[in-house]
């Protein structure tokens, strides 16, 4: 069953940082693409981060202040996020791609992440 779970969202002053941590299970990592996205009640959802074998990409928003990692062994996929703004107030989502701009074929439950002082 494939599954991924999100963590390590929460409470944070503008400016300050959070890791998102996300492990994943039943499937192969190496195969597929995985990435962020980020939804906020009456908003469309939006593309943050995506990390493939072989390339990253950022939604203009968030370059510079994000960070996208992956260990495949661990099965791990992280997201750092620095220089916190309070327009990036949203639950945020795990999910694999079978390629970076490609429609999400699986996603966890999210995790919340506010910004404000």
């Amino acid at each position: 069953q494939v599954q991924l779970v999100e963590s390590g969202g929460g409470l944070v002053q503008p400016g300050g940082s959070l890791r998102l941590s996300c492990a994943v299970s039943g499937f192969t990592l190496d195969y597929y693409a995985i990435g962020w996205f980020r939804q906020v009640p009456g908003k469309e959802r939006e593309g943050v981060s995506c990390i493939s074998s072989s390339d990253t990409s950022y939604a203009e928003s968030v370059k510079g202040r994000f960070t996208i990692s992956r260990n495949n062994r661990k099965k791990m996929v992280y997201l750092q996020m620095n220089s916190l703004e309070p327009e990036d107030t949203a639950v945020y989502y795990c999910a694999a791609y079978v390629a970076c701009g490609s429609g999400p074929v699986a996603w966890g439950q999210g995790t919340q992440v506010t910004v404000s002082s």
